[in-house]
């Protein structure tokens, strides 16, 4: 791991390189070759970030002084301006995770997360999703999150690295994806620092 990378809560400072990261590795932005290496869907105005910092749900991975990751958590309430979320709620009465059902109460909705690919494969992303799980496990015992099927580089981070488990399988907008959860109670760093 870098030595010099740090993880924590972001503030309004990052936001500048946040949306630079969200810009380069943004679907839209991407070639059809490029996306095979990760992207994210969801872009995030300067507003919509200083909202959820305020909320305590934007996380940064920062690394010589610049930001290489973020990632993004909050209620369900803050995520409905976008309209596949509020189908994922509708969904959740269906859901169960480690034996409990899945709700707009108990659960939050984690992503979307952006590491800059000079950090794939390194302990970044565990570290940041780390970062977030902590912050948010006092509010939330399961977190939720979807993953489009296209993007195969953040399934396997995340049911591989993490894992995070499939819930549930759907399709929206003419597109498919998986629903995933994880047990906001569990440390995915758990043993790594002793290998």
């Amino acid at each position: 791991m870098n030595s010099n990378m740090i993880t924590r809560n972001a503030n309004l400072a990052d936001i500048d390189g946040i949306l630079s990261l969200q810009s380069r590795y943004l679907y839209a932005n991407l070639s059809e070759s490029e996306r095979l290496n990760g992207f994210v869907t969801t872009p995030f105005t300067p507003d919509q970030l200083k909202t959820l910092i305020d909320d305590n749900g934007v996380f940064v991975a920062i690394v010589d002084g610049k930001v290489c990751g973020y990632a993004l958590a909050g209620s369900w309430q803050f995520f409905s301006q976008w309209p596949i979320f509020p189908y994922m709620v509708s969904r959740l009465p269906a859901l169960n995770f480690m034996g409990r059902a899945i709700t707009a109460e108990n659960s939050f909705q984690y992503g979307p997360v952006c590491i800059d690919e000079e950090y794939r494969g390194s302990e970044l992303f565990p570290r940041l999703f780390e970062q977030m799980r902590r912050s948010f496990s006092s509010r939330y015992p399961i977190g939720v999150t979807f993953i489009n099927r296209l993007n195969q580089r953040s399934y396997n981070a995340h049911t591989r690295k993490l894992g995070i488990q499939v819930v549930d399988q759907f399709e929206f907008g003419g597109r498919p994806y998986y629903g995933l959860a994880f047990d906001t109670q569990v440390s995915v760093l758990a043993g790594r620092d002793k290998k």
